[in-house]
């Protein structure tokens, strides 16, 4: 049997925990005031970010994260998603993997459909 990976989602502006892993920036822009030395990022796929478009059109409302997830997970199959999505989940083989967002809500963001995607849910 092998060992599930473990996937966590958490914000930029929180403080790094000891126990994060390697940590992931996931969205296409910089987080608004974090510094690089504190956000201490192993890596930066903004590749992995959803479209433009998508993200005008969820704007992160509640009640639109189910279409939102369906429709990022059809995007994280074209090929400027695909090559990013498998180094994450190359990532996510070694280890404990943080996943960060400089969203508001990490539970209803890009994020978490990632996670879920890693999780296989």
């Amino acid at each position: 049997m092998t060992q599930k990976h473990q996937v966590q989602v958490r914000r930029a502006y929180d403080d790094p925990a000891h126990n994060d892993g390697t940590r992931i920036l996931v969205d296409r822009m910089w987080p608004r005031g974090v510094s690089k030395d504190k956000a201490e990022l192993d890596d930066w796929l903004k590749e992995l970010a959803p479209s433009s478009d998508l993200r005008k059109w969820y704007s992160h409302d509640p009640d639109k994260f189910e279409e939102f997830s369906r429709r990022y997970r059809d995007e994280l199959k074209d090929d400027y998603h695909a090559a990013a999505l498998e180094q994450l989940k190359e990532y996510a083989k070694k280890g404990k993997l943080t996943l960060i967002t400089a969203s508001k809500r990490d539970d209803i963001s890009d994020a978490t459909v990632l996670k879920q995607v890693l999780d296989r849910k």
